[in-house]
């Protein structure tokens, strides 16, 4: 008896080692699953595969397909209402999405090694800001897809107007890469950044007409226009908890 009491201790341990390992083979076999695109190498995909499984059984999402090429060159632009934002977008593409991101953002404690490895480009708002620019037109001549938020930090509807960021469109009139809008809606934790991602939502991602900006008779302002009323016109009511 004393041998099997001073053993119990152990035997717990051993079976908790197991419980976790068994757990960690179903999570890495369910993101191997659920991987849609090759980042270039296994741990990037299996991410991948989580952020999928997150957005489409923990958040409900429910995305248009985006028709990106399967080559070349694009830019994805989306509304910006929360934390979450970026994970959408990447459960919703079939392609390696390249952020560009604020510079305080991309060194956030913990975080600067993730958004190195997912090719994220950081933005100096303040001091060098074509640093990032020059950086997104060599991403784009390289075959690959940038994502960007035009309004620059979270705009909810109900927020004041605030003019898009004419980035874009000197990316798009620059490089001849289509833009694919995409506007997010039914996110629960809207204007706040890890919560929006620990709240449950029911989440839509709807693919808007592709633009053209680039080209002798496009204008910016109209494009820049057209843009805006992609990401600020609400698409759908958003779903209640019950899912009506």
């Amino acid at each position: 008896m004393a041998s099997f009491l001073l053993s119990a201790p152990v035997l717990l341990w051993v079976l908790f080692a197991l419980c976790v390992l068994v757990l960690l083979v179903w999570c890495w076999r369910a993101c191997r699953r659920a991987n849609e695109v090759d980042w270039g190498t296994g741990w990037k995909n299996l991410l991948d595969g989580l952020v999928r499984l997150w957005c489409r059984r923990y958040h409900r999402l429910h995305a248009d397909p985006v028709a990106l090429p399967a080559q070349g060159p694009a830019i994805v632009a989306s509304n910006h209402v929360s934390g979450l934002d970026a994970l959408l977008l990447i459960a919703a593409c079939r392609r390696p999405l390249r952020f560009m991101i604020a510079k305080e953002e991309y060194h956030r404690f913990g975080l600067t090694w993730l958004f190195r490895a997912g090719g994220c480009i950081p933005v100096d708002r303040d001091h060098r800001p074509q640093q990032a620019y020059r950086a997104a037109l060599r991403a784009l001549a390289a075959g690959e897809v940038v994502a960007l938020f035009p309004h620059g930090k979270f705009h909810l509807d109900t927020d004041p107007p605030r003019p898009l960021k004419s980035g874009v469109y000197h990316l798009a009139a620059r490089s001849g890469a289509p833009i694919y809008p995409l506007r997010l809606e039914g996110i629960t934790g809207q204007g706040h950044t890890l919560v929006s991602v620990l709240i449950r939502s029911r989440v839509r991602v709807y693919s808007l007409p592709i633009l053209f900006c680039h080209g002798e008779q496009v204008d910016r302002r109209h494009c820049l226009r057209t843009l805006a009323a992609c990401l600020e016109t609400p698409q759908g009511r958003e779903p209640n908890a019950a899912g009506e």
